[in-house]
């Protein structure tokens, strides 16, 4: 996949919620998932190996900024951390609540769903505020 085919290159990947120099983070459009948030690397790069050791500090500080930010706001049973990156070989890094009723608990989003989804909703514009004030300061 070159930057002209990649979704994360020609697209937002999601609802933008804050962007930096460098990376961005968004709110996915996940219904049965809500707070899923993507942190994704500007530059069409493919591993965390790719960035020097300060872009990736960055990066990462982000991805736990967000992860606090999703703690404190929705209080979840646990934050689901991934860099997978299969699909969409472009560095972005996956940070999703996660609730013992939610559609798949205890397997990964991506697996087959074991139930239905609570019907779970959010406060995504408060989501949003507590992301951009917390991000501002990196």
């Amino acid at each position: 996949m070159t930057s002209r085919d990649c979704p994360l290159c020609t697209g937002s990947g999601g609802e933008l919620v804050w962007q930096g120099a460098d990376h961005r983070v968004i709110l996915a459009d996940e219904p049965r998932h809500p707070g899923f948030c993507r942190v994704i690397w500007r530059a069409h790069v493919r591993e965390m190996s790719d960035l020097s050791s300060v872009d990736a500090a960055r990066f990462m500080a982000s991805v736990l900024i967000v992860e606090r930010v999703l703690r404190e706001q929705l209080a979840p049973d646990k934050v689901n951390l991934a860099s997978l990156g299969n699909v969409v070989p472009h560095l972005h890094w996956h940070v999703i609540p996660r609730w013992v009723d939610d559609s798949h608990y205890p397997d990964p989003v991506w697996a087959p769903a074991r139930r239905e989804a609570p019907g779970r909703t959010i406060d995504a514009a408060a989501l949003s505020d507590a992301l951009r004030e917390a991000l501002s300061h990196t």
